[in-house]
């Protein structure tokens, strides 16, 4: 049985509405995971960096301390 459908010339069908929809609803969920992990990505850098930094610090007093004696 085929269905003849109603529509306005030049009007996408119901169909093709909903899965353009899905499809954009999809591509803006992943753009929002990509940019999480992202900008975790970067914190975690940074607070890697930092640490470094004061480990490096601390142990710049520690030779420091030493090199006195």
């Amino acid at each position: 049985m085929i269905q003849a459908r109603c529509e306005k010339p030049g009007s996408e069908p119901e169909e093709a509405k909903l899965q353009n929809a899905s499809k954009q609803i999809v591509q803006n969920a992943i753009l929002r995971a990509v940019q999480q992990v992202s900008q975790e990505s970067q914190q975690k850098e940074e607070r890697t960096t930092t640490s470094r930094s004061r480990l490096q610090l601390g142990m710049g007093k520690l030779t420091k301390k030493h090199e006195k004696k």
